[in-house]
């Protein structure tokens, strides 16, 4: 592998210990990897900011110790707590204590605290072809296909050694002959009006994930022009049944102007149709609940944007919670401001929502034991609650959530579905 002078001097120590740790991972991953060498970045996302025990704190403290400064602008996820609202919930203060010396870690590097998953909600949003090195699956999918920014699937640990370095190995995603699509899946006789609704492009990506396997999707035959929330809701989705991280939509993907362009010239390896049952019963499987009882909705899953917040508004405006079932909406510092200099914000809490900030109920154990019965409009969190959390869960559109957390019991228009 071949490495330039300022590569060779940081490995070697002339930068200071810490981008020397952060250099010899960075080295060794790359020839796992079998790269040629390395290539720069203009910035990072970091995953690794979610507390998953000591393991984790430490490597994050030993790095600040070593003076560790990120040499690009820096984005952080999720962390393991609400530093300003914990106390309300479940979290145990030992974990609380050890996630907030984590997140103190990573600011002290130099990151900026943006504490989302959603990080192109965020002033730091790339822009198309940029070359970045971000974690967390939803990111990496949307910044890959919706923005038609380059990064790779960068694991926790990994990823801030790249944003201390600057560097990323110049394999996979980052090189364009990478990024043709592989697999075409046509929708084949899917009327408009089931495009149109509410939660198809969440099933539609829990299914692509399920299809695509290794290979880069190509999704053909969408009549609709989806809004960037349900495009968020698709690579949430695609990341999480499936290993999507990156998939053009033809006609609306910045790298899918045409079918040709998505493939850049190639034919497919395979073609799949993709059918109206096979999207139902893709639906069905975003739900293991078998009856009405309910315990919580939770929405943000990726984190609550305001375009979200401004839909969820109205819905609520007037309203009252049951006063049986929670209401958690999960979302990043910045939305939250701006959904209350918006005007949106105050509806929604004057609904009976709690709002989370910095982490979600994926991430940190902040639900008590009671709460075993969910309800969500996110694929991601129908997908992942049944075994993160060990719930019993229910997918539904955003108005099916409000409607279930004013009735106190899980009501959803199935009409579109039939």
């Amino acid at each position: 592998m071949q490495l330039t002078a300022r590569d060779r001097a940081m490995l070697e120590g002339a930068e200071g210990p810490a981008p020397q740790l952060a250099m010899s991972i960075l080295v060794r991953m790359a020839e796992i990897g079998g790269a040629p060498g390395l290539m720069d970045i203009s910035q990072a996302h970091i995953d690794s900011t979610i507390y998953l025990g000591d393991a984790t704190l430490e490597f994050a403290e030993r790095l600040a110790a070593l003076g560790a400064r990120v040499a690009v602008p820096t984005s952080l996820n999720v962390s393991g707590v609400d530093v300003c609202g914990w106390q309300r919930w479940a979290v145990p203060p030992e974990w609380a204590a050890k996630a907030a010396r984590q997140m103190r870690a990573y600011e002290q590097m130099g990151a900026v605290a943006t504490w989302t998953c959603a990080p192109y909600h965020t002033h730091m949003r790339p822009a198309f072809g940029q070359q970045i090195a971000w974690g967390e699956s939803n990111a990496i999918a949307f910044a890959n296909s919706v923005i038609g920014a380059r990064t790779e699937r960068y694991p926790d640990l990994l990823d801030v050694c790249c944003a201390i370095t600057g560097r990323v190995p110049a394999v996979g995603l980052h090189l364009t002959e990478n990024r043709a699509g592989q697999t075409l899946l046509q929708l084949v006789d899917v009327p408009r009006p089931l495009q149109a609704d509410d939660q198809f492009f969440a099933v539609l990506g829990h299914l692509v994930g399920q299809l695509a396997g290794d290979a880069i999707p190509v999704i053909d035959g969408i009549v609709t022009r989806p809004v960037e929330d349900q495009l968020k809701a698709f690579a949430a989705a695609a990341a999480s049944s499936g290993r999507v991280a990156l998939f053009h939509l033809v006609g609306i993907t910045p790298e899918a102007p045409t079918l040709d362009a998505a493939f850049q010239g190639r034919r497919p390896r395979a073609t799949i149709d993709i059918t109206v049952p096979a999207l139902k019963a893709a639906r069905a499987e975003l739900t293991n609940a078998d009856g009405a009882d309910l315990d919580m909705v939770i929405l943000g899953s990726p984190h609550f944007s305001l375009d979200e917040f401004r839909r969820l508004a109205p819905l609520v405006a007037g309203q009252r919670r049951h006063p049986r079932v929670k209401l958690l909406v999960t979302s990043g510092r910045a939305m939250k401001e701006q959904a209350e200099q918006a005007g949106v914000l105050a509806p929604v809490l004057e609904f009976g929502a709690e709002i989370t900030l910095d982490t979600c109920v994926l991430a940190s154990p902040m639900l008590p034991p009671d709460i075993k019965r969910l309800m969500t409009n996110s694929a991601k969190y129908a997908y992942y609650a049944p075994s993160l959390l060990a719930a019993r869960i229910t997918f539904g559109s955003l108005a099916d959530c409000v409607r279930s957390a004013i009735e106190g019991r899980v009501v959803r228009d199935d009409s579109t579905w039939q």
